[in-house]
């Protein structure tokens, strides 16, 4: 492989040492085991800041994906520093975390492609884009032998965002998992930061996916992945997958005692 997307916030976001980093994220899933067992999962919501702060509510969701058997993990991220049009699969062969190489389904790429005018394949939103990457270690951990999509939303509006269900809908078998990554209210006081996640957690866990669109866009409420969860919940909904529930919801103020500018996180699992 030619085309390796190398890891750009390891030691930021992550330890950047690998012996450091599966001692964490095992760490992480060993304190958030749950008995609850969802058959059937389709997909699960993340978060993606730093592990110190969103590591905990990113292992609830991965520990119930450890018994899930998939061969491609379909990751849907924000564009947090480029903007474009539409959204964009990565072109290269592979992405890299300290872990190793984890490679890119190109039979999945190019059958999406083909349906899709407003889904690319290149490098908008990839190069240096974390919301994807911290993701890659909690795979990395639970299996041993799969591969992904990296799909980064470059503008969240509802035609892009309906496209982007489209697709994922296209893409809904039962050796696919879909993983949306979004962090949820950013900096405000840890009262307010409530109000607002909470409505996400709610529409979350009614599966009102096209109230949660309206209300993102009407600013109710905040997520920078929130057109992701959408896309997720409504190509689930269309194939008839009808349960949410969400794992966990902290914010930034629960690990660093600083309630007063918070950021908010949540993960959920989506199943039959």
């Amino acid at each position: 492989m030619k085309n390796i997307r190398k890891a750009a916030v390891a030691g930021m976001f992550y330890p950047g040492s690998a012996n450091e980093l599966k001692s964490i994220v095992n760490s992480l899933l060993d304190k958030t085991k749950t008995k609850v067992n969802h058959n059937d999962i389709v997909g699960i919501v993340s978060p993606h800041a730093g592990y110190t702060y969103s590591g905990i509510s990113a292992a609830h969701a991965y520990n119930v994906l450890i018994e899930k058997q998939f061969s491609t993990a379909i990751i849907v991220s924000p564009s947090h520093r480029e903007y474009f049009q539409g959204l964009c699969m990565y072109e290269g062969d592979a992405y890299e975390t300290p872990l190793g190489i984890v490679e890119i389904d190109k039979e999945l790429r190019e059958k999406l492609y083909g349906h899709s005018e407003y889904l690319q394949i290149g490098r908008s939103g990839h190069t240096s884009e974390h919301a994807v990457e911290v993701q890659l270690p909690f795979l990395q951990v639970i299996k041993k032998d799969f591969k992904i999509l990296p799909i980064v939303i470059g503008d969240q509006r509802k035609l892009f965002v309906d496209e982007l269900a489209k697709c994922l809908s296209q893409s809904i078998k039962e050796n696919v998992i879909i993983i949306a990554s979004s962090d949820l209210s950013h900096f405000y006081g840890k009262i307010h930061a409530n109000k607002l996640d909470s409505i996400i957690e709610r529409r979350i866990e009614d599966m009102e996916f096209d109230e949660l669109q309206n209300d993102l866009d009407t600013k109710q409420c905040e997520a920078c992945g929130g057109g992701g969860i959408v896309a997720l919940l409504k190509a689930a909904k269309q194939n008839n997958y009808n349960k949410v529930k969400v794992l966990s919801r902290t914010d930034s103020g629960d690990f660093s005692g600083d309630d007063s500018s918070v950021v908010g996180y949540l993960s959920a699992v989506v199943y039959n």
